[in-house]
C-alpha cells in the first residue's frame, strides 16, 4: 500500500515536471539552446497566482489565466530582449545569457518580495479519492490529468496546425523554412510563449502540491525538469512526459526507501548514466551533422 502511495506521489511530481520539461524541449527543438530562465518563470507564475488570489481577490480560475497570460508575455520578452539578438552567437555565449536572465529573475523577486517563502492558498481544491482504505489525492489525480490533457493538445497542434508545422519546419532547418514562407522570428516567439504559459501552469500545480513560493522556488524544479528532458530525449515532446514522469518516480521512491538526502544525488546520476548509455535519451532521436 505504501508502494501504491509513493508511485501515484511520483507520477504527481513527475507531471509538474514533465510540463517544465516540454518548454526546455521545445525551445531547444527549434532554437538548439537550453533556456536555464526557464524554471524562474515558473516563480514569476506562482508569485503572479499569489497576487491574483490573495491581493485582487480574483476567482482561481482566473487567476490561473492571469499568472499564464503574465509568463507567456514574459517569455516572448525574454526571447525579444536576451534571446533574439544572440541568434548567431556561440552556444556558449547563449548559454551565459540564459544564466544570467536566471538570476535577474531571482533577484528580482528578492527585490520585490523578500527572501522569506510565501504561503499560498492553492487554487486547485479536489477531494481525496477514497478507495477502500486506500485515499489517493485529489490534487495528484487533477495533476496527473492536466499533464496528460495538455500533452495531447500539444502533440496535436504541432503535428495538425499550420503554426504546429511551422514550428517543426523551423526546428529541422532555419534558412529553409525562411526561403518557404514561414516567418521564422514570430515562429519562435510562439514557442516562447506556448512553453512559458505550460512553466505557469506547472506553477500553478507546484503551489497545489507545496503551498509556498519563494524567490528560488523554480530553480531546482527547473535543474530536475532539464534532466527529465534529457532523459526523455531533448527535443521530443513525448519524450519530456516519459522523462518527466519517469524522474518523478525515481525522486519520490528514493526518498521513500533509500534517503530523503541522497535522492537529489539519484536524480542527477540518472542524468550521468543516461549520458553515458543512451546520449540521445529514451526517445531522441540520433542526428547526423553534414559537413
Amino acid at each position: 500500500m505504501e508502494f501504491l502511495s509513493q508511485l501515484i506521489n511520483g507520477l504527481s511530481l513527475g507531471s509538474i515536471y514533465a510540463l517544465i520539461a516540454l518548454g526546455y524541449t521545445m525551445v531547444y527543438g527549434i532554437c538548439k539552446m537550453l533556456n536555464f530562465a526557464h524554471g524562474d518563470v515558473i516563480m514569476v507564475g506562482a508569485y503572479m497566482l499569489s497576487i491574483a488570489m490573495a491581493t485582487l481577490h480574483f476567482p482561481p480560475f482566473l487567476s490561473i489565466l492571469v499568472s499564464m497570460v503574465v509568463c507567456a508575455t514574459l517569455g516572448v520578452c525574454i526571447e525579444k530582449i536576451a534571446y533574439k539578438p544572440l541568434r548567431n552567437a556561440s552556444p556558449l555565449a547563449v548559454l551565459i545569457t540564459a544564466i544570467g536572465v536566471s538570476y535577474f529573475l531571482q533577484s528580482s523577486a528578492l527585490l520585490l518580495f523578500g527572501s522569506t517563502q510565501r504561503r499560498v492558498e492553492s487554487a486547485i481544491n479536489v477531494p481525496n479519492l477514497q478507495i477502500g482504505a486506500f485515499s489517493i489525492s485529489g490534487n495528484s489525480l487533477i495533476t496527473l490529468g492536466v499533464t496528460v490533457v495538455l500533452m495531447v493538445i500539444i502533440t496535436w497542434f504541432i503535428n495538425n496546425t499550420m503554426t504546429g508545422k511551422a514550428i517543426l519546419a523551423v526546428s529541422e532547418d532555419k534558412g529553409a523554412a525562411q526561403l518557404m514562407g514561414i516567418n521564422v522570428n514570430r515562429t519562435i516567439s510562439v514557442t516562447f510563449l506556448i512553453g512559458s504559459a505550460l512553466a505557469a501552469v506547472a506553477g500553478v500545480l507546484f503551489i497545489s502540491a507545496y503551498g509556498y513560493v519563494g524567490p528560488y522556488t523554480g530553480s531546482m524544479p527547473g535543474i530536475k525538469a532539464f534532466v527529465a528532458a534529457v532523459l526523455g530525449g531533448i527535443g521530443s515532446v513525448p519524450g519530456a512526459m516519459l522523462g518527466g514522469i519517469l524522474l518523478g518516480i525515481i525522486e519520490s521512491l528514493s526518498k521513500a526507501y533509500i534517503s530523503t538526502q541522497l535522492s537529489d544525488a539519484i536524480v542527477f546520476g540518472v542524468l550521468i548514466v543516461v549520458l553515458l548509455v543512451r546520449p540521445n535519451g529514451l526517445l531522441g532521436k540520433k542526428r547526423t551533422e553534414k559537413v
